[in-house]
C-alpha cells in the first residue's frame, strides 16, 4: 500500500461490506472501485436464493461504475470476513478486464485484519484475461 488514496479505498470497501445481503454464505463482501477523477464507486454482495443469481460485490461495484457513466476504473480494493485477504473470483476479474485491463491494481484486505493488505493486479490474478480493448490494441486505462 502506497498512499492515502489507496487507504481511503479500503476503508471505503470495508464499510461497503457491512451492506452486503449474504444471508446464505454469511460471506459479506465489500467492494471500491476508484474510477476516473478520483471518484469511489462502491458495492457488496447480494445473494438470492436461487444461489446462481448472487452477484459479488466487485461485479455490483463495476456495474454501478458503468451505469453512472465511467467506464475507466483506476484502482480496486476488496473487503471480506475473517483474517486472510482474498482475490475476486475468476468471473469478477473477467469483469474488470472488460473496464481496465490487465494493469489495474487490486487490493485485498481482510476485515479481520485491514492494516494487512495485499496489493497485487489484474494480470496476476488472471493472466489471460479476454479483452476486445486489447484485441484492439487499445487499453482503456
Amino acid at each position: 500500500m502506497n498512499d492515502a488514496a489507496d487507504k481511503a479505498l479500503i476503508r471505503s470497501a470495508l464499510a461497503a461490506r457491512k451492506r452486503a445481503h449474504a444471508p446464505y454464505s454469511g460471506f459479506a463482501v465489500g467492494a471500491a472501485i476508484r474510477v476516473s477523477g478520483g471518484k469511489t464507486v462502491c458495492g457488496c454482495n447480494v445473494e438470492n436464493a436461487s444461489y446462481g443469481l448472487t452477484v459479488c460485490a466487485e461485479r455490483v461495484a463495476a456495474f454501478k461504475a458503468v451505469s453512472r457513466g465511467f467506464d475507466s476504473f483506476r484502482a480496486l480494493a476488496v473487503a471480506v470476513p475473517g483474517d486472510e485477504p482474498m482475490p475476486p473470483c475468476g468471473a469478477c476479474l473477467q469483469v474488470l478486464a472488460e473496464f481496465c485491463g490487465k494493469d489495474i491494481p487490486i487490493i485485498m484486505v481482510a476485515a479481520g485484519s485491514p492494516g494487512r493488505p495485499v496489493r497485487t493486479c489484474l494480470r496476476k490474478l488472471l493472466p489471460h484475461a479476454f479483452s476486445m480493448h486489447e484485441r484492439r490494441g487499445a487499453s482503456r486505462c
